[in-house]
């Protein structure tokens, strides 16, 4: 007897799982290579995963927050290059969603789900080189960037410029990557995050439309607004655990294929090693605790988002407050597994062909642009003084 089955339909998580496997072959590779990893980006254009967190009256699949954060911390676990521009592809869309009016939004979500649009971001607003020119129906956008990740073969681009004549106010918009005027540069060769193309641009007079303008309501204007540099701080959160996980799950597979028992140990394989075992121990107590960390952070920032004008500053200061702790254990743990994943694996582990020190390498490069220190301080005063943290593009 014959049916007629439909094929199954993988689900976003299963879909980035495939994905990982395939990027995972080459990920040694492309960390030595550096530059834009451009088959793999194809590859999450093919998926539909660029619409993962686009309502589906959109077009999108209407994923959580939870569930796209899921699917970078997938990523993460094998290519956390790759994590970090899909990850910005939705802080992106975010960005615009919460800082323009819905006829801007919607037709760029729209699109994007269309067209498999990649965003990418020249926005930093710590490099205030680039400043505006204003004319009687547009504006002028001239200057240099740093830190543009993503930007390179990408459809749309998020920049800001200061407006000097405003009193340095930061304006920010959505425009093309090839519009007249921009150039990518493809000069990022740092010793981490190899494939983020996190290189430089030049603005050289690009005309910036009124309706390309975030103003309305504009960036932090609202405890809604509110939840972009949120957002952003729970991306890398999710990263630096999922690069812990893959870096432990890596040792693991050598520990158990590889590693040979201390002559000294009296023990017939490394898995029965007391000193090797109570690493491992203590590895997957601190991972736990940051899964708990980072999934309760994401429940939250669900939450906020569903109220969205609703919102008020306490929530949103308690979110705060949630995914700097989230990050700060994120950070402070994968930095430690990703250095001590030698003690469990041995000195044969550290052969250049393998590259383990690649996951040190990328948490410890991602987790500089935003220093731990800071977050602390910010938890310490509330813990201390109660005092609420100041909402800004890092906190």
């Amino acid at each position: 007897m014959r049916t007629n089955q439909q094929p199954s339909v993988l689900s976003p998580l299963q879909a980035a799982r495939r994905l990982a496997a395939d990027f995972a072959e080459t990920a040694v590779e492309r960390d030595e290579a550096g530059g834009t990893p451009k088959q793999q980006r194809d590859a999450i254009r093919q998926s539909g995963l660029l619409a993962l967190s686009i309502p589906t009256q959109f077009g999108g699949l209407g994923a959580s927050w939870s569930e796209t954060l899921e699917v970078v911390r997938e990523f993460a676990k094998v290519d956390s290059s790759i994590a970090h521009v899909f990850g910005f592809q939705h802080l992106m869309l975010a960005t615009v969603r919460l800082f323009s009016r819905p006829d801007q939004w919607q037709p760029w979500f729209e699109q994007t789900a269309r067209k498999n649009w990649f965003w990418g971001n020249a926005l930093n607003p710590l490099d205030t080189r680039t400043v505006v020119k204003t004319f009687d129906r547009w504006r002028e956008f001239s200057g240099k960037k740093s830190f543009c990740s993503g930007a390179s073969d990408s459809e749309m681009l998020i920049a800001s410029a200061v407006d000097e004549s405003a009193g340095g106010k930061l304006l920010i918009a959505a425009i093309p990557s090839g519009r007249t005027g921009i150039t990518l540069h493809g000069d990022w060769n740092n010793m981490g995050q190899r494939q983020t193309d996190s290189g430089s641009a030049t603005f050289e007079r690009v005309r910036v439309e009124e309706n390309e303008l975030l103003l309305d309501p504009g960036p932090l204007s609202t405890p809604f607004a509110c939840l972009r540099p949120l957002i952003a701080q729970l991306h890398f959160a999710h990263i630096f655990l999922g690069i812990a996980e893959g870096a432990l799950e890596e040792a693991r597979q050598y520990t158990l294929k590889e590693g040979r028992p201390w002559f000294r140990s009296k023990v017939q394989h490394v898995s029965e090693d007391p000193y090797v075992l109570r690493h491992y121990g203590e590895f997957w107590v601190g991972l736990e605790g940051v899964r708990l960390l980072v999934q309760r952070a994401a429940a939250q920032l669900d939450e906020a988002w569903h109220k969205e004008h609703a919102l008020g500053a306490e929530e949103r200061a308690q979110l705060a407050l949630s995914i700097a702790t989230a990050k700060v254990a994120a950070a402070r743990t994968g930095l430690d597994i990703c250095n001590r994943l030698f003690e469990v694996t041995g000195a044969r582990a550290t052969h250049a062909s393998l590259r383990l020190d690649r996951y040190w390498r990328n948490l410890r490069t991602q987790s500089l642009h935003d220093p731990v220190d800071y977050k602390l301080h910010e938890l310490g005063e509330w813990a201390l003084n109660q005092t609420r943290p100041t909402p800004s593009f890092y906190s």
